[in-house]
């Protein structure tokens, strides 16, 4: 699947949001699971921050569009937009 084009205020959306290393971790954790979708709970086990913390950096990588996020009960479950971070690594790679 190619990546999908970004327009500049996605990549801005982007850029902001991995500006912040809580956040690169947080992906990064999100990205080792390797095809399946990491649930907020393991997040939060890992991450010495408070839930309504965790849930501000989740948002903000959600609006950049960086991960997807689905609902089972009142258990969140959160996995890499894969495409997304990819095209965002092309547009960065033409600078």
């Amino acid at each position: 699947m190619a990546a999908p084009k970004l327009t500049s205020r996605q990549t801005e959306l982007i850029a902001k949001a991995l500006a912040e290393p809580r956040r690169v971790e947080i992906l990064r954790q999100i990205g080792s699971c390797n095809g399946s979708a990491a649930s907020c709970a393991a997040l939060r086990e890992t991450q010495d921050i408070t839930p309504a913390t965790l849930s501000h950096h989740i948002k903000e990588l959600e609006n950049a569009g960086l991960v997807e996020t689905r609902m089972e009960g009142k258990f969140m479950h959160l996995s890499l937009n894969r495409p997304v971070l990819d095209a965002y690594l092309a547009s960065l790679s033409k600078i």
